[in-house]
């Protein structure tokens, strides 16, 4: 190889790493830029108080109901929440007027806060009522039952003739997956500093059917009620069981929407069947199990010779009138 063809080697080799390296440099600071001004609008943008979760009609806000995130300004409108003008600690225990999907921006005239004209009618589901409940500080398991909670209703009474002049004492849970939506006139279980407030009331409000209503008004004048607090994880063994009943009718083919909208209202649905019971018997042996059976105050008579035999078994089958004078005997055909 002469030395001619090697100077146009090493020329085209020069010129090829320094393309390279014209190329990497032009790449690197055309990348710069861009981070930069991704990072830019972000940092301006307003942020908005979105739904984090689909919140239907009805729904009791909690803190983890929304949250804030950047929002274009030229879509910022003036009914929204924004983040350094609105305090998301008073919105909690709202409830929500119209629909929110998931993502959402919340809006003033979707929410009604606790205080407000129609607040309650707006907490109710379609075709429900709102019942009051008076309860002790032992019977509403000790104030720990807040706004959104699922509670049983459990009345006892005493039920008159448990023998020896002692009543029958029964405990019986009557109502299940009742949703709560007030304590005396609480709807959000948070305080001034956005945590929890564990304290004893008198009146629970709570949400249920028309029919159920009547039953809780006629409970209250029969004995005393208390509540049952109730675990995430027994509403969904209560839906299986719904499921497999026959009171349930699911949607003909796969449509997975319209599935979740029957499973969420069946998990919503308080629950009057079924009802369980324990007595006096069951916590301790020296009370009885059940009402005995009381004898018969008067007790039938037959009409012998002499006058009317007490005691005497009843007549079955055909019987004979036998007059004599003015006694009427009834003697069974085949007797004596």
């Amino acid at each position: 190889m002469d030395a001619k063809k090697i100077v146009l080697l090493v020329g085209a080799l020069i010129i090829a790493i320094t393309t390279a390296l014209l190329a990497r440099s032009m790449l690197s600071s055309s990348g710069a830029p861009q981070v930069n001004a991704a990072a830019m609008p972000d940092a301006d943008q307003p942020h908005v108080l979105v739904a984090t979760k689909a919140l239907p009609v009805g729904t009791i806000l909690d803190a983890e109901s929304f949250r804030f995130q950047p929002w274009p300004k030229d879509l910022i409108e003036q009914v929204y929440y924004l983040k350094g003008q609105a305090d998301p600690a008073k919105l909690a225990g709202s409830v929500v007027r119209n629909d929110i999907s998931a993502g959402q921006p919340l809006t003033q005239g979707s929410l009604i806060k606790p205080g407000d004209r129609g607040f309650l009618a707006a907490a109710l589901g379609a075709g429900m009522r709102a019942v009051t409940v008076p309860v002790s500080a032992q019977s509403s398991v000790a104030g720990f039952v807040f706004p959104g909670d699922r509670v049983d209703l459990v009345l006892t009474q005493s039920v008159a003739g448990g023998g020896d002049g002692a009543p029958l004492k029964v405990s019986e849970t009557i109502l299940r997956n009742l949703r709560v939506l007030a304590t005396d006139q609480r709807t959000d279980a948070m305080g001034p500093d956005g945590k929890p407030v564990v304290q004893t009331y008198s009146n629970v409000t709570i949400e249920v059917t028309p029919k159920i209503a009547e039953k809780i008004a006629v409970a209250q004048t029969v004995g005393s009620l208390s509540l049952s607090l109730r675990s995430i994880a027994d509403t969904a063994s209560d839906l299986d069981a719904a499921i497999a009943g026959s009171d349930v009718a699911l949607p003909d083919g796969s449509d997975p929407k319209a599935e979740k909208s029957i499973l969420a209202k069946l998990a919503a649905r308080p629950v009057d069947r079924g009802s369980t019971f324990s007595t006096g018997a069951d916590v301790s042996r020296y009370q009885r199990s059940s009402v005995p059976a009381k004898a018969d105050a008067a007790m039938p008579q037959m009409m012998g010779a002499a006058g009317p035999v007490v005691g005497a078994a009843v007549p079955r089958g055909p019987v004979i009138r036998i007059a004599r004078g003015t006694s009427v005997t009834e003697v069974p055909v085949g007797g004596k």
